[in-house]
């Protein structure tokens, strides 16, 4: 029935059970004052570390059915839920082919008051939400047996997961360590990404533009940060950025974009890098506000699945996309 067009009955989707695998302990955790200096509490950790193995194990046990052997992230917006959040997560896990372990991690995106109320509270909780974002991902790229992590983020998640990977990028360096190779990433795919455009920017470009931060790093060649590809989808048609633009006073949220907005110098500077993709959705909308045509407009998800399922780059068969600059990709009319 899923794939009926029309459907001949309304699907509807319910959360069966949760089970709590575990639960960090309260933060901050507690630390002891030794001679020389403080240590962290030895019941505390062990705890964080029993929670960490059983987070790993269920990833284990999950990794014996997938035959690719990587896992999804998805990482919602504002405005969500965790039964909501879930219910994207499955359903991006169903069109996936259910060839990864799907994953989701939820955030304290506010769904109470008004508009603006609600999304002033939810910019710092965000900002409070990266720290733990970070240690999942960690998790995650740690556990024996994943291959690779494909982060999937929409609308303010995308903040949150760009800050997060900001700050794994630069352990990993100062470990020694290629992020991409530590972190084992994949794919980053930006979904009507809520952030500022020159932001985004400053948060993309890493340690290219600070040479202070990688004085210790052993080779003359910069550190590498992605093993897949950078996907952003963005639409001129999403009215529900124009709250954060109004309140940011932003001139360009990265999920409005067109590829007229991308000046060339830019486009110049991340073909370059390679591996970077944005892919401008102009039609009609699908939804209330053009926010979530991810999920709402076939054309859109089916590429979406096409990418994260088959690995496909823009223009091949299987995503027949057009290319509109050096980094910038459209929908053909058709």
């Amino acid at each position: 029935h899923s794939l009926s067009d029309p459907r001949d009955q309304q699907i509807s989707m319910e959360i069966d059970a949760i089970k709590e695998l575990g639960r960090y302990p309260t933060e901050p955790y507690p630390v002891q004052v030794v001679k020389g200096g403080i240590t962290r509490e030895p019941r505390t950790l062990a705890e964080h570390q029993r929670v960490d193995a059983a987070l790993q194990a269920e990833v284990r046990r999950r990794l014996k059915t997938a035959p690719t052997k990587d896992v999804v992230l998805y990482v919602h917006g504002f405005n969500e839920t965790f039964a909501s959040a879930a219910y994207t997560a499955a359903e991006l896990c169903h069109f996936f082919g259910r060839a990864h372990v799907c994953s989701f991690f939820t955030w304290p995106a506010s769904t109470t008051g008004g508009p603006l109320t609600s999304y002033i509270s939810t910019t710092e909780s965000a900002l409070y939400s990266v720290g733990h974002l970070k240690k999942t991902i960690r998790t995650l790229a740690r556990t024996p047996g994943v291959n690779g992590l494909h982060l999937v983020a929409h609308s303010r998640g995308t903040a949150v997961l760009l800050n997060a990977v900001r700050e794994l990028s630069i352990e990993a360096i100062a470990a020694g360590e290629n992020p991409d190779q530590w972190l084992k990433f994949e794919n980053w795919v930006l979904m009507s990404p809520d952030i500022d455009a020159d932001v985004a920017s400053q948060q993309l470009q890493l340690f290219v533009s600070d040479p202070g931060l990688t004085t210790r790093w052993r080779s003359s060649r910069l550190p590498e940060f992605l093993r897949g590809r950078l996907t952003i989808y963005a639409s001129p048609e999403d009215k529900a950025l124009r709250l954060s633009e109004v309140l940011f006073r932003s001139r360009h949220r990265v999920g409005q974009l067109s590829p007229e907005d991308i000046p060339e110098p830019v486009q110049d500077y991340y073909a370059q890098i390679g591996s970077v993709d944005v892919i401008v959705y102009e039609g009609k909308r699908t939804d209330r506000f053009g926010h979530s045509y991810f999920a709402s407009n076939p054309r859109v998800s089916g590429d979406l699945v096409e990418l994260i399922r088959n690995g496909t780059p823009p223009g091949a068969p299987g995503r027949p996309l057009i290319r509109s600059g050096k980094i910038t990709w459209v929908f053909p009319d058709n």
